[in-house]
């Protein structure tokens, strides 16, 4: 610094410190000043440090954790918090925690490897051991860890097992690995099919800065009541945004021992992040699946929102009929592929010349009726499934309808064939009839024109994510070859409602 610059200072500081400071000499005052800079730039340093050690555990030195992985995960919570406004929230974002076993992970991995995509999804499955075939580890498949020893911790639960303590740490220990860029990690089961388009959409709806908790219930009554209404269930799969499992990973080992008493992973996490004070955030796309039976139902009355996940597809009949779980799975998730904000959204119809209603779930079934039903029946889903734990027809935590004996007051049902893309962002899908050979047809003169349809081909524009950004409404549709005649192919095209739009019978 010039004398000249000293000089010009310590005369403003005399002028100054005149009016504020009249018994401090020039000198005195500019080392005051710099004294108590010095002790400000201390105390700040300091409380960064403090708080950097409550914040990340990893800054804890009992965790045995070194500089490089302390500067790391701080690096990772800069990030974190300057990306408010950044670049949207897309698949690189979110890190996939995979509950998995080694015994049984050759005969589950084809679920995971419907939908996970190397070098562009990233996560791990998580083990309890090495696997028999680490030397030949599928290059199609997650990338394995094993997980940490768990034996000191106490599990009380008589009739679960002690791997849901393991599965439990899985949030823990993909936080600890101090990934960067990470804004959600996603927990999920190795039978879990996650349609990852959607589950971006859905998670893009949150700000990723503040502490969520996302997921979904059981569908069957029983299984709420016994674990809980406020839970986000695992095999559905739930995420935790980066500020909320940070917290999370502070308490979590101590807060397994407190509900040692627990069934399951998820209760434990939804314990521990209940000590932190946050609820649950619903989503409906979210699918636990707790159901037995045909789960055609539940597909074909999804709600209008994006399908996130399925699990416990090895315990429900195939998705399609007359084909195995496996294929049936692969064909939802390739159809999904062609347009996946669409899949599995209904829109209904009514072809006002022959009095008959439309369903579309697209991408899986169509229902025609020879009658006019009306709107609230259509959304209503038919009871093909029963409750998870004892088998029974009820309750759910969604209104069903059963399906009748009587054939005449049954829908037509049409399953996907096959839906391609076209010119102009369109899709074009062709649904064939499927006759139940069980099931007798019914013989009513009115259902004669209905009996003869064997195809029911749907148009659509391809599904826009922003969409989902507005509030949900489901989109309509209209019969294009409405005729007097006898078909054997119906029309369907599937379009944005119009403003003053609704379907109400005349």
């Amino acid at each position: 610094m010039s004398s000249s610059t000293v000089k010009t200072i310590q005369d403003t500081l005399k002028a100054w410190k005149s009016l504020v400071f009249p018994t401090f000499k020039v000198n005195d005052l500019l080392y005051f000043f710099l004294k108590a800079g010095l002790a400000v730039s201390t105390f700040a340093l300091v409380s960064l440090f403090f708080y950097l050690s409550l914040s990340h555990p990893s800054f804890n030195s009992s965790s045995g954790y070194d500089y490089k992985t302390f500067k790391h995960l701080v690096q990772q919570r800069t990030i974190a918090d300057a990306s408010a406004g950044a670049e949207p929230t897309n698949v690189s974002h979110i890190l996939f925690g995979i509950g998995g076993s080694a015994q049984t992970w050759n005969t589950r991995r084809h679920y995971t490897e419907l939908w996970w995509k190397p070098n562009v999804t990233r996560g791990y499955v998580w083990l309890e051991s090495e696997p028999p075939e680490k030397e030949n580890w599928p290059e199609t498949s997650l990338p394995y860890k094993v997980s940490a020893n768990t034996s000191s911790f106490k599990y009380t639960c008589w009739y679960g097992s002690r791997s849901a303590i393991r599965i439990a740490r899985i949030v823990k220990e993909s936080f600890e690995l101090g990934l960067d860029n990470v804004r959600w990690f996603v927990m999920g089961d190795d039978d879990t099919v996650f349609f990852t388009d959607n589950l971006v959409t859905v998670l893009a709806k949150y700000d990723h800065n503040q502490m969520y908790y996302i997921g979904g219930n059981s569908e069957s009554v029983e299984q709420n009541v016994i674990h809980s209404y406020t839970m986000a269930y695992g095999g559905g799969g739930f995420a935790i945004s980066y500020p909320l499992a940070a917290e999370l990973v502070k308490i979590l080992d101590g807060c397994i021992d407190r509900y040692s008493h627990f069934y399951g992973s998820d209760q434990r996490i939804q314990g521990c992040i209940s000590e932190i004070g946050v609820q649950v955030t619903e989503e409906p796309g979210f699918h636990q699946v707790d159901i037995r039976g045909s789960p055609y139902g539940l597909l074909a009355g999804h709600p209008v929102a994006p399908l996130v996940s399925l699990h416990h597809l090895d315990y429900v009949e195939p998705i399609f009929p007359n084909m195995t779980r496996e294929d049936s799975v692969k064909k939802l998730v390739i159809t999904y592929k062609t347009d996946p904000g669409r899949i599995l959204q209904q829109s209904y119809c009514y072809d006002l010349r022959r009095n008959w209603s439309v369903s579309v779930s697209w991408g899986y079934s169509v229902q025609l009726y020879p009658s006019l039903m009306t709107a609230k029946k259509l959304e209503t889903a038919f009871r093909t499934f029963q409750t998870w734990r004892t088998w029974s027809n009820d309750p759910f935590t969604f209104n069903t309808r059963p399906m009748s004996e009587n054939p005449c007051e049954r829908p037509l049902v049409f399953f996907l064939d096959r839906v391609e893309s076209v010119d102009g962002g369109e899709t074009r899908g062709s649904y064939v009839r499927y006759v139940d050979v069980s099931q007798k047809e019914c013989d009513r003169e009115e259902y004669v024109p209905a009996l003869a349809v064997q195809y029911v081909n749907v148009s659509a524009s391809h599904f826009l994510s922003d969409l989902w950004k507005k509030a949900p409404r489901r989109q309509c549709c209209e019969v294009i070859n409405g005729g007097d005649g006898v078909d054997s192919a119906v029309y369907v095209k599937i379009r944005s409602c119009q403003a003053s739009e609704s379907l109400t019978p005349p």
